[in-house]
């Protein structure tokens, strides 16, 4: 393997990072949405939400990522590889994201949200200032986790034509037929990434931890 082989699989290596992490931002955010519907009064909320959950839950990222890169064209969207593949990732980290939240929701004291009814605070500063940045903070390993599957799912991606670092690896082995040394580079650099989400993810609740120990 070549130093330009490396460059490129180090490239392929940033796309990758770049899918997982817009990804994951938007899968959690639209993961909140979910949450929200699948804990809401009116009844045809929380179905939608279940439907919603036990779809992308239940069908396998593979064929949900072709199924939206060919689906989006007929209905007249013709958007690049890559927003596709995006689009597919996020909306199925959503689901397990939202499941997550639920957990951390039902898991926060009944006491401190009776406390802050008790101090004045509307149900909209409630959810906005106690009970979702706690279940954020309860959640946060799981996040972290689910973040790190869909890093190692985001090699899925190549199949829709994002040239990720799994793409990249194919193409310059099938060139070479050097398949061990680049394929075993490419697992190293899945590797750092993987160790440096873990990292990032264990400094954010160092963080969390310090921070609340200051405001008690």
């Amino acid at each position: 393997m070549t130093w330009i082989d490396f460059q490129l699989l180090l490239w392929g290596t940033g796309m990758t990072a770049l899918v997982s992490a817009v990804s994951v931002a938007l899968g959690l955010s639209l993961g909140i949405l979910v949450c929200a519907a699948g804990m809401a009064r009116a009844a045809w909320l929380r179905r939608c939400a279940g439907v919603y959950v036990s779809f992308f839950r239940g069908v396998p990222l593979l064929v949900q990522l072709l199924l939206i890169y060919h689906l989006l064209p007929r209905i007249g969207l013709n958007v690049p590889s890559l927003a596709a593949a995006i689009a597919g990732m996020a909306l199925c980290t959503a689901a397990y994201q939202a499941e997550n939240l639920r957990g951390g929701f039902l898991n926060i004291p009944a006491g401190m949200v009776e406390a802050a009814q008790m101090l004045g605070l509307s149900n909209r500063q409630i959810l906005l200032r106690i009970r979702l940045p706690v279940a954020l903070r309860l959640t946060l390993p799981s996040v972290v986790n689910e973040a790190i599957m869909i890093l190692k799912a985001s090699s899925l991606v190549s199949v829709v034509g994002v040239e990720e670092v799994t793409r990249v690896a194919q193409n310059l082995s099938a060139v070479s037929f050097d398949f061990v040394p680049v394929f075993m580079t490419a697992g190293a650099l899945y590797l750092v990434l993987n160790l440096g989400l873990t990292w990032l993810g264990g400094r954010v609740a160092v963080r969390l931890r310090t921070g609340r120990a200051v405001a008690a």
